[in-house]
């Protein structure tokens, strides 16, 4: 006769030192020997969870957790109220990040509950994610290319994880998409050149690289057109100056500037006006992949080597201020970056990520040859 033994399962949030490095450790274990998966720096996971540090957390309230079956921890999720989002949308929304988990749907379901109880004492309405901590960083979980390596900043997880959240009753709320791109069929068509050089000519528009040396301002400007340009976007949190900052110390590491890319318009008698911008990034998981999360004692070396043969971008956000939104500002981006990277010694990428409502860029990414490869969802359920 077989007999089935019960094992204990719990969910207690994660507050002291060696509760934080299980809540780091966990994915690295987790997912090893999985061929897709990327193990990101760790130094840089311990940068983004500390609470007490990133400039992230001073408008947010967070809680982690960490479930344990027999005192193993089998999974992790943040519980996250961030007051900036809701200021911004007047809306109560709680979110749910850093989820990880074993496949058991018992302990995924301890988990979302663990959350949905915190962020329901906050005084929440809704449940969304994942978000990791926020739409500006890591966000959405896989849902399709499961057999595709992820780009920079971009993430990776088994199928059973969209399969657990829609049984603990969460939907999807929006779907983000990924697009190869590559020179051999990027698609420049005479409409797309025409638009482009109208548009250079009447509003007086041209487009420059990063200027690295005065690196300062040029994240400043970003800032100020990406919080205009993303403002009527779905899930778009204005980030502070301080987060910025520390955003462009981490970008400043990774920047090509032959592929960051600012569009100014000129006005006679006046410093140019920026009006957009196009930020794209080598792809350095293509090194990552090498180093299993960690630079030292050999990462460093094996960094270098690696990265010097990545030969493809990811393209992160393309943004034109509201003012230009409708005069089709982005083809001059386009046409750009199919000038620049090839001769940059990209002729591949990803541009990624595209909301699944935002009609324009998802159809000027198929009119380039842009083919889509990946999804990403975020999901949500109602808690009143």
């Amino acid at each position: 006769m077989t007999r089935t033994i019960a094992t204990t399962l719990s969910v207690r949030p994660a507050r002291t030192a060696r509760e934080q490095k299980h809540f780091i450790d966990l994915p690295y274990r987790l997912h090893r020997h999985q061929t897709h998966w990327i193990a990101p720096l760790r130094m840089a996971q311990k940068d983004i969870l500390n609470t007490a540090r990133h400039p992230f957390y001073k408008t947010a309230d967070v809680e982690k957790f960490l479930a344990y079956r027999e005192g193993r921890v089998v999974g992790r999720i943040m519980a996250i109220v961030n007051r900036a989002h809701d200021e911004f949308h007047g809306e109560r929304a709680g979110f749910f990040g850093f989820f990880e988990v074993e496949e058991d749907y018992q302990a995924a379901a301890a988990l979302l509950d663990a959350a949905r109880q915190w962020l329901t004492e906050r005084g929440a309405a809704v449940m969304r994610g994942p978000v990791n901590p926020s739409t500006n960083y890591e966000c959405g979980l896989l849902v399709e290319g499961y057999d595709l390596d992820p780009t920079i900043m971009m993430v990776w997880n088994p199928h059973y994880y969209g399969e657990f959240l829609e049984r603990f009753g969460l939907h999807k709320a929006a779907d983000l998409f990924a697009y190869d791109i590559a020179a051999k069929y990027f698609n420049v068509s005479d409409k797309l050149k025409r638009v482009a050089e109208r548009l250079r000519i009447k509003d007086r528009l041209r487009v420059r690289p990063v200027n690295l040396k005065d690196f300062k301002n040029e994240v400043e400007i970003v800032r100020r057109v990406y919080n205009d340009a993303w403002s009527r976007n779905w899930g778009f949190v204005p980030v502070t100056d301080e987060e910025f900052e520390h955003l462009g110390k981490d970008l400043k590491q990774l920047v090509d500037p032959r592929v960051v890319l600012i569009a100014e318009q000129e006005i006679e008698g006046k410093e140019p006006r920026p009006i957009g911008f196009l930020l794209a990034v080598p792809d350095l998981n293509r090194a990552l992949k090498k180093l299993n999360g960690r630079l030292f004692p050999l990462g460093l070396i094996k960094l270098l080597w690696h990265s010097r043969k990545i030969d493809t971008i990811r393209i992160i956000t393309m943004g034109v201020i509201r003012e230009f939104q409708s005069m089709g500002a982005g083809a001059i981006f386009l046409k750009e970056i199919y000038d620049r990277a090839p001769a940059a010694g990209f002729p591949s990428g990803e541009m990624s990520w595209v909301l699944d409502n935002n009609v324009m860029m998802n159809r000027a990414a198929e009119l380039i040859g842009g083919r889509r490869t990946k999804t990403y969802r975020i999901y949500e359920m109602a808690l009143r």
